[in-house]
């Protein structure tokens, strides 16, 4: 839909819209802006003889691209919780992005020289948090506020919002007939299933801020949930927690992972491998403790809020790198011995990265690690999450010599690569297209509840 010029009263928007960068020092309020959009979008539908409550009806889409043949595109939006680094969830984002160009972003808070240059090019329009973005680990710190943020972003003007959520973002205003679709990377662990675990480690602030509000977000997710009209699942265990924390049905969908590594023809070197952030369910510290105590090497990649404690736990043949660039951690994964995986992930991208590498995992048997490895050809699994299973693991590990060659396990690994994701998420997309032409929003949650959720796999 070509939109015409607007009046001279709404010129400040026309600047918002050619200058995003413009949109985050505006004079007007947030709210005059999507009042002046929504008032300009119905106007123009209505001009052109468009219906402003439903979608396009006609035509099919024979083809499996994102709605290329429709006479009538559909106006989309995507949301994603927070922008403020790069990692899984902004890499399913970046995906997304490139398959709807034109789709504006929606976010609590961005840090636009965080992001890959895909997104920092991108219109986002951030919530009213952004005024304090200049606090560090803000949307932690800003837990009690996140659903209530989420509400005031108003994306009633689109069709279709896919939002790519762990948190709240799920909450955003939509028209109720839109097309509203979630990609969960996770239910809010820290007011769900893993709320002990987080206040476990949690400071003395934040503990008193999880007991204080977890059950207020915790019933406020709910009830955005509820106003979703389809969910995706990044794994089967996530699928698991939807049904627990939301009651609702979902489709699994692989998140997009490069792998595109080279053949990996050379002999691995002699230490193991740990990459991830330091917080504690992550348990990097089992890795560390586990090879300090056999003496293994170890490298260990990433940094976090426990950083100093690891330091503080490493052994001799343990080196602590801290952040490293994407390259070198790619030159690690394809050197390694074996990449050491000891956290509960909801898919966890980094044991996929070590075996499209040519590498073996050695996980922790649960989670999303326990999809994606292929227990004695990919690598091997131990069962409890303390430092004898570990060293017991890496001993078989090392006893062992039935493990797939290093070209059989990346193309094993294949089978998560981006082109996958986009293949997927197209064959869904069009799927829940056809359900809401026949019906609306209601059909397609009507179908929701009944399709296998392996179905686009």
């Amino acid at each position: 839909m070509n939109l015409r010029p607007l009046d001279p009263q709404s010129s400040a928007l026309v600047q918002a819209e050619l200058r995003p960068e413009v949109y985050q020092c505006r004079s007007l309020p947030a709210h005059k802006y999507r009042q002046i959009y929504a008032t300009r979008f119905t106007r123009q539908r209505k001009q052109d003889g468009k219906n402003t409550n439903r979608p396009c009806q006609n035509g099919a889409n024979p083809d499996n691209k994102v709605m290329s043949n429709c006479p009538e595109t559909l106006s989309v939006a995507l949301a994603h919780h927070w922008l403020v680094s790069m990692r899984g969830g902004e890499k399913v984002l970046a995906a997304l992005a490139n398959l709807f160009p034109d789709a504006p972003i929606y976010t609590l808070i961005a840090r636009r020289n965080q992001l890959d240059a895909g997104l920092q090019n991108r219109q986002i329009q951030t919530s009213w948090l952004q005024r304090l973005i200049l606090i560090p680990d803000l949307q932690r710190k800003a837990l009690p506020f996140l659903p209530s943020a989420a509400r005031s972003l108003d994306v009633s003007e689109y069709d279709v919002v896919i939002c790519s959520d762990a948190a709240t973002i799920k909450a955003v205003h939509t028209r109720p007939e839109a097309l509203k679709l979630c990609y969960c990377h996770s239910p809010m662990r820290y007011v769900w299933d893993m709320y002990d675990q987080y206040y476990a480690g949690a400071g003395l602030l934040s503990k008193l801020g999880l007991r204080l509000f977890a059950k207020r977000i915790s019933k406020a997710d709910r009830t955005a949930a509820n106003g979703v009209t389809a969910f995706i699942a990044n794994s089967k265990h996530v699928a698991d927690r939807i049904q627990r924390c939301y009651d609702r049905n979902s489709v699994v969908i692989p998140p997009p992972v490069n792998t595109n590594f080279p053949p990996n023809n050379t002999p691995p070197d002699d230490y193991y491998l740990v990459v991830g952030e330091h917080i504690s369910y992550k348990r990097n510290d089992l890795a560390i403790d586990a090879c300090t105590k056999m003496g293994k090497s170890l490298v260990v990649i990433g940094t976090g809020p426990l950083l100093n404690n690891m330091h503080r736990r490493a052994g001799a043949s343990v080196r602590i790198l801290g952040w490293q660039t994407d390259d070198r951690i790619r030159y690690h994964l394809a050197r390694c011995r074996a990449l050491l995986f000891c956290g509960q992930e909801d898919f966890g991208m980094v044991p996929v990265e070590a075996q499209a590498a040519g590498r073996p995992v050695i996980a922790y048997r649960t989670g999303g690690a326990s999809e994606t490895v292929k227990e004695g050809c990919t690598g091997l699994f131990f069962d409890k999450q303390n430092i004898e299973s570990v060293i017991d693991s890496i001993k078989h590990f090392e006893s062992i010599d039935t493990l797939w060659p290093p070209s059989q396990i990346q193309e094993y690994a294949q089978q998560f690569s981006t082109d996958k994701f986009i293949d997927r998420f197209n064959r869904f997309y069009n799927w829940c297209l056809a359900h809401y032409r026949a019906g609306g929003t209601q059909q397609v949650r009507k179908a929701t509840t009944t399709i296998d959720r392996e179905a686009f796999l």
